[in-house]
C-alpha cells in the first residue's frame, strides 16, 4: 500500500521557493492522492501556485496555518522548498505561534537541520504527521547512475570519493550539503549562500585566476547530511544547478541516489548533456 492511500484527505504541502514544491504537488497527484499547498508569501511564485489548491501564509502564523490546515482535512504534511533563514523579529508572529515562542527560540539555536527539525516535532505535536518528499514522491529522486550521455572519468570518480568523505566528515557540524572538489583540493564548501551561489564564487575563482585548474576538471558533490531528519531538506538539483556547474567550469555533478530531489529532471538531463557535464547518482552505501 503507497503512503498516498494510507490516510484520507489531502496532503498539505508548506511550499518554500523554487520549482520542487510544484514537482512533489504534481507527482503526488499523479499517485492518487490530492493536495493543499500551503505557500509562504515572499517565497512562492504565485503564478506557479494558481493551479493547485492553495492558501497564502506567513513566516510565524502557526494559528493561521493550523487553522486552515483542518479546515482542508489535511493531517499529513511535507516542508518543502528553499527558506531563508528569518531573524525572530522579522517573523509576523499570531498568538499560537507566541505560544510556541520558547521552542521556536530553542530551535534557532543551531544549524538549519536543527532549526527545521525543532518546527517539525511542533507540528507534530498539535497532531500533524510529518512525511518526507521522497516519501510521498519517490519518484523524484535521483536513480542510481548516470542521468546523461556523460561519465565520470578516473580523475572525476577520485574527486567524487572525497567530496563524499568531506561532507560525511562535516556532517555532524550542521554546516552545508556541498562541496566542489578537482584533483583531490577543495576549492568550495556550502555554507549559508546555498549551491547555486557556491558555485557561482568558483566561476568568479577561476575568473580572478584564483583556480588554475583547467575547466573540464572539478565536481560538485552534494549529499545529506548524516543522521539528519530526512524529511526535512534533502539536497536537491535542478537545471539551473546544471548550467551554473558548466559555468563554473566543473565536469559534473554526483548526487546520492534515493537521497536527492531532481527538479525538472528532463531539463536538468538536457542540460547536462549540452554542456558536456555528467550527472551521477552514487547508491548511499557507495556515497558514505
Amino acid at each position: 500500500m503507497t503512503i498516498a492511500a494510507t490516510h484520507e484527505g489531502p496532503l498539505g504541502i508548506i511550499c518554500g521557493s523554487g520549482s520542487i514544491p510544484l514537482a512533489v504537488a504534481a507527482a503526488v497527484e499523479r499517485r492518487g492522492r490530492r493536495v493543499m499547498l500551503f505557500a509562504l508569501r515572499g517565497l512562492v511564485d504565485a503564478r506557479a501556485v494558481a493551479a493547485y489548491p492553495h492558501c497564502w501564509i506567513a513566516i510565524g502564523q502557526f494559528g493561521r496555518f493550523r487553522r486552515l490546515a483542518r479546515a482542508e482535512g489535511c493531517r499529513d504534511l511535507v516542508l518543502v522548498g528553499g527558506l531563508v533563514r528569518p531573524a525572530i523579529r522579522q517573523v509576523r508572529l499570531d498568538w499560537a505561534t507566541l505560544v510556541e515562542m520558547p521552542r521556536i527560540i530553542r530551535a534557532f539555536r543551531g544549524g538549519d537541520d536543527h532549526l527545521l527539525t525543532g518546527i517539525g516535532r511542533i507540528l507534530e505535536g498539535d497532531g500533524f504527521r510529518l512525511l518526507g518528499a521522497h516519501e510521498v514522491a519517490p519518484d523524484i529522486t535521483a536513480p542510481s547512475g548516470a542521468l546523461g550521455r556523460h561519465r565520470p572519468d578516473a580523475g572525476a570518480a577520485a574527486d567524487i570519493a572525497r567530496g563524499f568523505e568531506m561532507l560525511a566528515a562535516m556532517s555532524p557540524y550542521d554546516v552545508g550539503q556541498a562541496v566542489v572538489i578537482g584533483k583531490g583540493h577543495v576549492l568550495a564548501v556550502e555554507a549559508a549562500e546555498g549551491t547555486d551561489a557556491m558555485l557561482q564564487r568558483v566561476a568568479a575563482l577561476r575568473e580572478a585566476g584564483r583556480i588554475r585548474l583547467p575547466r573540464g576538471v572539478g565536481v560538485l558533490v552534494k549529499a545529506p547530511k548524516q543522521r539528519q531528519d530526512r524529511r526535512f531538506d534533502l539536497p536537491s538539483i535542478g537545471p539551473d544547478t546544471v548550467l551554473h556547474a558548466a559555468q563554473a567550469g566543473l565536469a559534473g555533478i554526483a548526487i546520492v541516489a534515493g537521497g536527492t530531489i531532481l527538479a525538472e529532471p528532463q531539463r536538468l538531463v538536457e542540460a547536462a548533456d549540452a554542456n558536456g557535464l555528467f550527472v551521477l547518482g552514487r547508491a548511499e552505501c557507495e556515497a558514505g
